[in-house]
């Protein structure tokens, strides 16, 4: 062996060396939390629900970003989760989320969902599914694959609609999903495309409210337009976005499911910060609302976690 060899082979060793202590931290600050809830309810025990129509919905939806791949984070990320997140896993996932007392799902069509589904109803889950969609021509073949109880117009199809003036397409996909028998509900980051709705009285069963405007083309308050030489390389998140949304949803009588409620992981620092967050939510949405929580259980047991978190905060 060569010294150049033996000063890589070593380089290679104290980078892995490192990168162990990391997780190890990581590990150590995510168990902290857990440990202090060694006293929390089982995670059997029933969580506070909401009506969506007929439908008795627990207050914690789990979301499907991570599923897909949508991290808000970066390809890297995204890449992480797509791989962690096989159809297995997936299916797995959402058993272990019936199991902690979760009884609902909003998916996306991808590339394993139809599989997914049928899977985890196979296994006799009694788990309550809608999808987030746009696009009126396919609203029957998603209907028919994924059998959901409810379709949801996609947020950001929506501000774009709305930002053209084109919001009627909105309406009317809702009009074609009431059509087939489904309860109908429209996403959007923009608090004005909520609110707009619910003055104009769209026979929409329920909103799906995202806490942050990642949409928007200018900053908060109007000042001017995004700066121009920030490389975007995510997302804008802005701290006053949930106060702002939350405010729409306690003004409009339909239900209210919020999302991204821990800004993509920007609010998972720590499992107080996390507990946080839902508290935020909670408290600063209706007592007929939810929030829609995408999950990236690799490391640490998120699902338990959220579940104990909606069962001490949620309850009415």
């Amino acid at each position: 062996m060569t010294p150049t060899t033996d000063v890589r082979d070593m380089q290679r060793r104290a980078f892995l060396a490192r990168l162990g202590g990391l997780v190890a931290a990581a590990g150590l600050a995510c168990t902290d939390r857990a440990d202090a809830d060694d006293s929390a309810p089982a995670t059997s025990t029933a969580l506070p629900t909401i009506a969506l129509g007929t439908h008795s919905i627990t207050r914690l939806v789990a979301g499907w970003n991570p599923i897909g791949g949508y991290s808000y984070l970066g390809p890297h990320t995204d890449r992480h989760m797509k791989e962690y997140y096989t159809a297995d896993q997936t299916v797995t996932f959402l058993l272990d989320c019936e199991q902690a007392g979760i009884n609902a799902h909003q998916f996306s069509v991808g590339d394993t969902t139809v599989e997914v589904l049928r899977r985890v109803r196979e296994h006799g889950s009694k788990m309550n599914f809608f999808g987030l969609h746009a696009g009126r021509d396919s609203i029957e073949k998603t209907v028919q694959d994924t059998q959901p109880f409810a379709l949801v117009h996609h947020g950001g199809a929506t501000d774009a609609l709305f930002h053209d003036g084109k919001g009627q397409q909105v309406h009317d996909y809702v009009k074609d999903v009431h059509d087939r028998g489904l309860l109908a509900g429209v996403s959007a980051h923009n608090p004005d495309c909520i609110r707009t709705i619910a003055d104009e009285g769209w026979e929409v069963d329920f909103f799906m409210c995202c806490f942050y405007f990642l949409t928007r083309k200018t900053a908060p308050g109007g000042n001017g337009p995004l700066a121009p030489e920030t490389l975007q390389i995510a997302y804008p998140f802005y701290r006053t976005d949930p106060a702002t949304m939350t405010s729409v949803i306690r003004e409009v009588e339909k239900p209210c499911l919020g999302f991204k409620i821990l800004g993509a992981g920007r609010m998972c620092e720590s499992q107080e910060s996390v507990r946080n967050a839902f508290k935020f939510a909670f408290e600063n949405i209706k007592p007929t609302d939810g929030v829609i929580v995408g999950m990236y259980p690799r490391f640490f047991d998120e699902i338990t976690a959220n579940a104990n978190y909606t069962r001490e905060l949620a309850t009415l």
